[in-house]
């Protein structure tokens, strides 16, 4: 009998199942080398295909993050230097901003493997939410004790304190990502230095971009004024990149929303006034535009109301006085500054053919409150105002004494004049006043050979212009605008509004003052100089203001001009820069004058 055979063991059977689960290759298919090579062409295809794709994301990612970063600091330059414009105006607040932003961007590049390490497990761009949102915060403390930091120290200390941190973070978080930036095509030394350059060069050119549009777009609308934007910006890291350390904002959030008063609501205008109340002041009004801050300011205590833009006064009147005693139907306010009448004096220039006030035509060109417009419209001059900021003129007409039979042109003067100028059957003036300041400086592109050459264009050959020009007789500016302004018009005489006061000079080793230069197209002669009419009782229109400061009195020689060789030749209008650099000393010489004009509690709380 033969053995009966034993059940399979558990491994022989594993190793059947396992063996079955293989398919055989079947001799008669379609399988052959050119078919196998074939698949393997189309796997590595896919593949690289596949490769390329992370490759592209990866890198796209990792310029997309640095492109927004650099952005976004860009977007936070400018609105810094709006920001600080109240308290310490356009020029002191770029003295040092151009120069802090470079070294901010050179800290933080170089600095961003060691801040990594020092930070971790948190990531740095983690911090920039914090920092935005608390920039407002101190820039409002700051601003209180701006008086004591000074135009001159400031802005720096300012922003050393908010944008630098901010973009010295930014910079190294930029320096991070870029560092997964795949740039094994260029030659070693173009990849060394391609990220920072190109960093670089795309933040400013993003800042010169965005910067134009946010100036541009100032007050529009809520969210473009200063400390708005500065939320937004806030917000705008904070979507970048979330985290739970956005809970160290909410006090700084709360503090802008309640106790900041330069928020543009009616109860931060409330709170504001609050605090000015022991001063002595009121803000009737206050909006943000293209040239500045612009507010309306009430002294009821003194009587008087002023317009200011930023930390320049643009022009103020004796409200107290309207409609009192032998003042009663009075055609014109009366001006706080005597300068504002005297330019009024170009209709007591002699010319060869008298001109008569109810056929003459006026070009005002820088509106202020409207003092001299308002002075030619009474007189019964068909007038024109160019006026670069709407809400300037807005303000002139609901707060001052401005009439409303006036011709107003909203737009920049360079552009209307040039215009003008071109057409040949356009307007020409018997009078032109050139008043424009702002900022503690004048805009340069109205004193170019240029601008004044399309002035003497539309000027009429018996006509007269006055030009007012603010500045310190110390410094080259002055001598070398009135070079400029003579060498188109050659018949000129020039007044200060107030003799030097020479234990100020003393002591300062300043002279900064208001200068009307009066000007004719005549030749000069021997007989040719300008020379002023006596005022008459209807020149006054009853004003008190006109009657002491209407005739000029104060004249200027040439050799009153200092500035040696700097102060000599014109301006053009591509050698601008030659004003440039002196501007800052003037701009800061007349930040301290306004302080001693005003309170500082209604500079500092703006």
């Amino acid at each position: 009998m033969a053995p009966k055979p034993s059940a399979p063991s558990s491994s022989s059977s594993k190793k059947k199942n396992k063996s079955s689960s293989i398919t055989p290759i079947d001799p008669t298919s379609s399988f052959t080398p050119d078919s196998f090579e074939r698949e393997l062409r189309a796997l590595a295809a896919k593949a690289k295909g596949q490769t390329w794709t992370n490759w592209a994301r990866t890198q796209a990612a990792v310029y997309l993050r640095a492109a927004t970063l650099l952005t976004l600091i860009a977007a936070a330059s400018t609105v810094s230097q709006l920001a600080l414009s109240p308290a310490y105006g356009s020029i002191p607040s770029a003295r040092w901003h151009a120069k802090l932003v470079m070294a901010a961007c050179f800290a933080g590049w170089s600095s961003n493997l060691f801040l990594n390490r020092v930070l971790a497990p948190v990531r740095p761009e983690t911090l920039l939410p914090m920092i935005a949102l608390w920039i407002p915060v101190v820039q409002f403390a700051l601003g209180k004790v701006s008086g004591l930091l000074t135009a001159s120290w400031g802005p720096l200390v300012t922003e050393s304190v908010t944008l630098f941190p901010l973009v010295a973070v930014s910079a190294a978080c930029v320096a991070t990502y870029l560092d997964g930036a795949d740039l094994s095509a260029l030659p070693r030394w173009v990849a060394d230095a391609a990220p920072g350059l190109g960093s670089y060069g795309f933040f400013k050119a993003a800042e010169k971009l965005f910067g134009g549009l946010i100036e541009g777009y100032v007050g529009r609308t809520v969210v473009n004024t200063r400390l708005v934007m500065e939320v937004v910006l806030g917000a705008a890291y904070a979507l970048f990149a979330p985290s739970k350390l956005l809970v160290w904002t909410v006090p700084a959030l709360l503090h802008t929303a309640f106790l900041n008063t330069h928020v543009p609501t009616s109860m931060a205008l409330a709170r504001l006034n609050s605090g000015l109340a022991p001063e002595g002041y009121v803000v009737l009004d206050r909006a943000e535009s293209i040239t500045g801050y612009v507010s309306v300011v009430d002294s009821p205590k003194e009587g008087y109301r002023v317009l200011r833009c930023d930390h320049s006064l643009l022009g103020g009147e004796w409200v107290k006085l309207l409609g009192q005693g032998q003042l009663k139907g009075n055609q014109v306010a009366e001006p706080i500054y005597g300068v504002f009448a005297m330019l009024e004096a170009v209709r007591l220039v002699r010319t060869p053919e008298p001109i008569v006030d109810s056929e003459a035509k006026a070009l005002v060109i820088g509106l202020g409150i409207g003092t001299t417009p308002a002075a030619l419209v009474a007189h019964g001059i068909e007038t024109t105002v160019v006026e670069l900021d709407p809400v300037v003129h807005k303000f002139a007409s609901k707060y001052f004494q401005l009439p409303s039979n006036h011709t107003a042109v909203i737009e920049d003067a360079v552009t209307y004049t040039s215009r003008l100028a071109a057409d040949a059957s356009g307007s020409r003036f018997d009078y032109i006043i050139h008043d424009v300041f702002t900022g503690g400086a004048e805009p340069i592109s109205l004193f170019t050979l240029e601008f004044l050459q399309n002035l003497h264009t539309l000027l009429k050959p018996n006509g007269v212009v006055a030009i007012n020009y603010a500045g310190d007789f110390t410094l080259p500016p002055p001598r070398i605008v009135v070079n400029t302004i003579k060498s188109v018009f050659p018949t000129c005489r020039i007044f200060r509004e107030h003799p030097r006061d020479d234990a100020d000079f003393a002591k300062s080793g300043r002279d900064f003052t208001n200068m009307v230069i009066f000007c004719t197209k005549k030749k000069p002669s021997a007989d040719g100089e300008i020379s002023f009419r006596l005022p008459t009782e209807r020149d006054l229109l009853n004003s008190p203001s006109r009657r002491a400061f209407l005739m000029p009195q104060h004249e200027v020689r040439m050799s009153d001009f200092v500035g040696g060789e700097e102060g000599k030749g014109i301006l053009r209008r591509n050698e601008t820069e030659r004003l440039v650099k002196w501007h800052e000393m003037s701009a800061l010489g007349h930040w301290t004058v306004m302080r001693t004009v005003l309170p500082e509690a209604v500079w500092e709380a703006w």
